[in-house]
């Protein structure tokens, strides 16, 4: 009788393709890290008869399937499952990741009917937001940074946006990391200036005051001790050699 029921459920499929029934399409996104329910039917879970997902990944293809008398299958075997509430029927994405994005067909049987639906999958991944002044050469240069976010933030200055550089790369897993360096005048206050990150999905947009780090300032600390170092030494060599011609001065005036 199972075995029937899965022959039916693909002849259902195969003729309903050829007719070209309706698909209902829609885009959904999904922040990393949280569980996902995908649902591809308003019809009630005893309504129900046969539920197919046909999941196309970017590492792989694959599909789960489930008939209303418990027979199922499953060529995914990463941790999605069907699963139902006395209502509902739907698939579970625990632990949402990049490699979960992707294109969900869903194609069900129930008694009145097939529907088939297309779930266009995408990943929501805010960036991890910095900030912070560095030296180059004689120049303070002030940068905002806005990391592995997906899609992109934007990144813009409280002045002089016009001297800035952007520069926007995507890692091999898909996210992007957005950066922008703005040179400062020799006259200008950084205490001043503020970064201003802009992410599609935050409610409100971040601001960042950019600050010497303790590295930089280390940094900057050691080179004045050898700036001093070198100019004491320098002072010393001045007061030796100078005393060393007063002395040969004062032997020759005798």
């Amino acid at each position: 009788m199972r075995e029937m029921m899965w022959i039916f459920a693909v002849i259902i499929f195969s003729v309903c393709e050829t007719w070209g029934l309706d698909t209902v399409v829609r885009n959904a996104s999904f922040y990393l890290g949280n569980d996902v329910n995908l649902t591809c039917s308003n019809e009630l879970r005893s309504e129900l008869m046969f539920v197919l997902w046909k999941i196309d990944l970017k590492h792989k293809e694959c599909s789960i399937a489930l008939s209303n008398d418990g027979q199922s299958t499953d060529s995914c075997n990463d941790g999605k499952s069907l699963q139902n509430t006395s209502t509902a029927l739907y698939l579970h994405i625990p632990n949402f990741s990049n490699d979960d994005v992707g294109v969900y067909r869903c194609e069900t049987i129930y008694t009145g009917g097939v529907d088939v639906h297309m779930i266009n999958v995408e990943i929501t991944a805010p960036p991890s937001i910095s900030a912070w002044l560095e030296w180059k050469g004689n120049k303070t240069v002030a940068v905002c940074k806005a990391e592995r976010g997906k899609p992109a933030a934007s990144i813009s200055w409280s002045h002089l946006e016009n001297s800035s550089s952007l520069k926007t790369w995507s890692g091999s897993d898909g996210f992007f990391t957005v950066e922008s360096h703005l040179e400062l005048p020799e006259n200008m206050d950084p205490k001043n200036l503020s970064c201003t990150v802009r992410y599609p999905y935050w409610e409100e947009e971040k601001t960042l005051v950019p600050k010497f780090t303790a590295a930089t300032c280390l940094h900057f600390t050691m080179m004045c001790i050898r700036i001093v170092v070198i100019i004491v030494a320098v002072l010393a060599g001045i007061l030796f050699f100078a005393k060393k011609k007063l002395r040969c001065c004062g032997v020759a005036g005798r």
